[in-house]
């Protein structure tokens, strides 16, 4: 009798004890999903606070200021650093970190800046000249059309260095001074050159 009532009893508990196994497995799987999400997170974090550690202890780096970013063990370094020397140091010294894969060196220096800038002005300056003797071109063409005095001839327009030529056939000379003189009013223009300009009925 005593063995007939243990054995269902055992029987249930051996059914508890493998739920609980069971429950205890899914909770550390998830556990783990958890945990790595969190490492990577931490990760990333503890890289950015090393790199800012290792720059900051480098005497080459004094007069920098760097900022530090860090994005699945990417590194981002923007800011100044005083010399390209400098700049150099910042990049390996961020490159050797533990977890680094590896790094985008957006640091600024005094000889880089000022390269840029001499390149950016150079740059604006071309720009400037061709669209300024463009546009002048364009303006004084549809300034001339427009005027009911000069829109019926056919006068040519050319700009070189914000000299404007004009050249055609106009019938009056009256026609030729109001050409001449819309064309000098056209901004940037320096001066007109009419020597091409040629009044007669033909």
């Amino acid at each position: 009798m005593n063995h007939k009532k243990i054995a269902p009893v055992a029987a249930a508990l051996a059914l508890l004890l493998g739920v609980g196994h069971a429950i205890a497995a899914d909770t550390t799987g998830d556990q783990s999903t958890t945990s790595a999400s969190v490492g990577a997170a931490i990760d990333d974090t503890t890289i950015t606070a090393k790199v800012k550690a290792t720059l900051l202890d480098d005497s080459r780096l004094k007069q920098a200021d760097i900022s530090v970013s860090t994005a699945n063990g990417v590194v981002t370094l923007t800011g100044t650093a005083q010399s390209s020397d400098s700049k150099s140091a910042a990049e390996d010294l961020a490159k050797h970190v533990d977890g680094v894969k590896n790094v985008d060196d957006q640091i600024m220096t005094p000889s880089l800046g000022s390269k840029i800038s001499s390149d950016t002005k150079t740059a604006v300056h071309k720009t400037e000249r061709v669209v300024s003797d463009s546009w002048i071109t364009t303006k004084v063409k549809s300034e001339l059309l427009a005027d009911s005095i000069t829109k019926g001839f056919k006068i040519s327009v050319s700009t070189s260095h914000h000299v404007v030529s004009l050249s055609g056939t106009v019938d009056t000379q009256d026609a030729a001074d109001k050409a001449t003189l819309i064309a000098s009013q056209v901004t940037g223009v320096k001066t007109v050159d009419t020597s091409g300009l040629k009044v007669g009925n033909s």
